[in-house]
């Protein structure tokens, strides 16, 4: 009984130095355990949602955008029609003051040659009387006020055409609207 009892002796202590040498590999191992979690944790990085949560908050986004980006698109069209009226009103104006200039550069002109000729004329009619200075001074008033008023007609015409362009614009725009 002896020799069985050596045998389970000698048999438990190659046993506990087995539990001994596993427990020294496990503390090892468990040691470097802290670093292994960190390094093994997984980061996320992008979260995976659903379609349908996806589609939702996609039409929800278009539902706060669009309306901002229509008024955006509407205030930039009526700035530039608003810039575009200015450059037909510029326009018509520049044609207008070309119109007085050229007028009174040309027909100015001929008018002073004509007024000239008709000077002589009277000079040579009149045994050489010129047009005397009072009636020269009412000849220049009556051409300057018919030159004021030449350009207030054209003023008033202008304004009648932008008027009718406007109101063609105040008639189109409620139609934009309908569509």
């Amino acid at each position: 009984m002896a020799s069985s009892l050596e045998g389970c002796v000698s048999s438990l202590r190659s046993s506990m130095q087995l539990l001994d040498s596993s427990i020294n590999i496990l503390d090892s191992g468990v040691n470097d355990f802290p670093r292994l979690a960190k390094v093994l944790q997984t980061t996320r990085h992008f979260e995976l949602i659903s379609e349908p949560d996806l589609q939702a908050a996609q039409s929800s986004l278009l539902s706060e955008i669009r309306p901002e980006v229509e008024n955006l698109l509407q205030r930039v069209s009526n700035y530039l029609d608003k810039l575009e009226r200015r450059e037909q009103s510029l326009i018509a104006k520049c044609d207008l003051n070309d119109g007085r200039l050229g007028r009174d550069s040309t027909g100015g002109s001929a008018f002073r040659s004509s007024s000239r000729t008709g000077q002589l004329r009277a000079g040579a009619e009149d045994g050489g009387k010129a047009m005397s200075a009072l009636q020269e001074m009412k000849y220049k008033q009556l051409r300057q006020k018919k030159q004021r008023l030449s350009y207030a007609v054209d003023t008033l015409e202008l304004q009648a055409k932008q008027r009718e362009r406007q109101l063609r614009m105040s008639m189109a725009a409620p139609q934009l609207y309908d569509d």
